[in-house]
């Protein structure tokens, strides 16, 4: 059985990171290299870094910081912010990052994820999406970490999902935007819809706040890895403690 990861995401918006509830209302919690070694000394499985302003400012996320992260970690990291094409990713990667995650980017092109699959290899293309209900279906956003940029795509979360994986994504990350954030525990009804269309890795992200919420994602939506930030951030749950807690629930994890 493969074990189940565990990532620690840090939101970046102009060189430090930061949280917010249900995208807004962003509020400094640290350095962007102090929480990485951190995060790693507690035995996190991944990183991951968003730049939350780069697509909506027109830039993409900063070589330098990825390559300071690349010098200071040991362990895989995915970064995300503004990567629109192959020379993009490509300079990324070379500074050090594992993976390359694309979200409003391939939103407005989609032919983006073929070219980087096909350039890179599946397994180090990630394509977040960012959803929000909508009665009774959900729907795909954009240029989510701007408040007054951020729009509403049209497209059907489940049919983006199933064309991401069709275009040769190796992971998708559903950011469930009603519960990012909250500490009210993850989507569980959206997150079982995604993994009934998606055969490639899904990482779950938005509400994480106890080690329950962890194992129920796990168990009940059958995700491959779970996203946290405000619960690690705050110091109200430890990467370790959580996975011990994890091995007693017979959910297994790297330790």
């Amino acid at each position: 059985m493969l074990t189940k990861r565990i990532i620690a995401c840090l939101d970046v918006k102009e060189g430090v990171v930061v949280k917010g509830v249900k995208f807004r209302n962003h509020e400094v919690v640290g350095q962007i290299l102090e929480l990485a070694k951190r995060y790693r000394d507690q035995g996190v499985d991944e990183l991951v870094f968003y730049d939350i302003t780069a697509s909506s400012d027109g830039r993409r996320v900063s070589k330098k910081w990825v390559e300071d992260i690349a010098r200071t970690l040991n362990i895989p990291f995915c970064v995300a912010g503004g990567i629109k094409t192959a020379n993009d990713a490509r300079e990324l990667l070379f500074s050090g990052a594992d993976k390359i995650s694309i979200n409003s980017p391939a939103i407005e092109r989609p032919d983006l994820i073929n070219e980087l699959s096909e350039e890179f290899g599946q397994q180090c293309i990630v394509v977040g999406v960012d959803s929000q209900r909508k009665g009774d279906h959900y729907e795909v956003f954009a240029y989510t970490g701007s408040e007054a940029a951020t729009k509403n795509s049209g497209l059907d979360t489940m049919e983006w999902l199933k064309e991401i994986q069709k275009r040769g994504a190796g992971e998708v990350v559903l950011n469930c935007m009603d519960r990012d954030g909250t500490a009210s525990g993850y989507d569980l009804a959206q997150l079982k819809r995604a993994r009934a269309v998606l055969q490639i890795p899904l990482v779950a992200s938005g509400g994480a706040r106890t080690a329950e919420d962890f194992e129920k994602v796990f168990s009940e939506a059958r995700v491959d890895a779970a996203l946290g930030a405000s619960a690690f951030h705050s110091g109200q749950l430890a990467i370790q403690d959580l996975k011990q807690e994890l091995l007693k629930r017979n959910v297994e994890v790297r330790v």
